[in-house]
């Protein structure tokens, strides 16, 4: 999932657009108990479905198909900790397994429910981690302590071989510098493929290597293209999480220069009164659709109530919750509103934003 699928998925949809969300173990042997689980959820979508009015017959029919063809997409061996399907009318349909614990729950509207999806996407940290070599450039999607190869979009990347038949020719060519040059035509493949990925999921990249592949690099990329920490040597034929430790003091440096980074910018803005702190404030603003950028402790988390159009924190209440219109946790709506905006969100360390009572915001004006 990338920025722009959560962004899509974000959008309305003919009615009915089904969610289903569901807890899952992480254990093989529970996996029975999550199969039973679904198909009873599943169950009751096809009997809301059926007494709905509005729906007819056959269109409830391909819904139901249409989440069963999402679940059969989910590898059972990548477990994790929710299931989230998405289905609606005219065959569309999507699977996630997330990382994060849900509410089990079905929901049946006029789009998705991606309140979930959108905490998972955003709480994590995300990157990209280039790996280059002579033989074969990869690119790896982060996502917190796993790598994930991304093989599209031009990944991997290989130099073209040598033809064995002018192997006399080419050894010439190379003593002239034409190994060199073939080289850079490679590296330019690599800066070409890598620019459409982040033009389409801009995230921090780490880039991994020897230093002379380094330098090869960052001669034909140039200043398009920002590097937020390199990791020296040879990876090839590293596994995953091998790369990802090599790649983590790179990445904990960059978090640490950009949380420094974050507050610099929210003291500049908090001096030319662009600035709001604490959850009431910020609600109040990002509703408005004034958040430029929202700064928030990653685990920070608050239920609240909607009274009036209001969005009220009920932190240490769970009285008031009971017939109120509760929102499980105001700032992951805050986070999805932000989005949908057109906002930017960062997330820091927990005990970060302190003088901030834990969350702030850089409004637009």
């Amino acid at each position: 999932m990338d920025a722009v699928t959560l962004s899509g998925l974000r959008k309305p949809r003919p009615y009915p657009a089904v969610s289903v969300l569901m807890p899952t173990h992480r254990s093989a042997r529970d996996g029975r108990q999550d199969r039973i689980r679904l198909r009873n959820l599943l169950g009751e979508v096809r009997r809301r479905l059926h007494d709905d009015p509005r729906v007819a017959p056959d269109a409830a029919d391909h819904v139901v198909r249409g989440l069963e063809r999402a679940a059969g997409e989910v590898d059972p061996r990548h477990a994790s900790d929710a299931l989230v399907l998405f289905a609606a009318p005219h065959g569309e349909h999507h699977a996630f397994a997330i990382g994060q614990p849900v509410d089990e729950r079905v929901v049946v509207d006029t789009g998705f429910a991606t309140r979930d999806l959108v905490a998972a996407f955003t709480r994590t940290p995300r990157y990209w981690l280039l790996s280059l070599s002579d033989h074969r450039t990869r690119l790896w999607s982060g996502l917190g302590a796993e790598l994930t190869e991304h093989a599209r979009g031009g990944f991997p990347v290989e130099p073209e071989p040598i033809d064995e038949a002018s192997a006399g020719r080419q050894a010439r060519r190379a003593a002239q510098g034409g190994e060199g040059e073939r080289r850079r035509q490679a590296m330019r493949d690599v800066v070409a493929a890598l620019e459409r990925v982040l033009a389409r999921d801009p995230r921090p990249l780490i880039v991994a290597g020897v230093t002379r592949h380094q330098a090869v690099f960052d001669e034909v990329a140039g200043p398009h293209v920002t590097v937020a920490g390199r990791v020296d040597g040879s990876f090839e034929g590293v596994s995953p999480s091998a790369l990802a430790e090599a790649a983590r003091p790179a990445l904990a440096a960059y978090e640490d220069l950009r949380e420094v980074g974050v507050l610099s910018e929210l003291e500049a803005a908090r001096s030319i009164q662009r600035y709001a702190g604490g959850l009431c404030e910020v609600t109040e603003l990002v509703e408005e659709g004034r958040g430029e950028h929202l700064v928030v402790e990653r685990g920070y988390y608050a239920p609240a109530v909607r009274t009036e159009g209001e969005l009220i924190p009920v932190e240490g209440m769970p009285g008031v919750l009971k017939g109120a219109d509760v929102v499980d946790d105001a700032v992951d709506h805050v986070i999805e509103t932000v989005l949908e905006y057109g906002g930017e969100v960062t997330f820091v360390s927990d005990g970060f934003l302190i003088d901030h009572d834990r969350i702030a915001l850089v409004t637009r004006y």
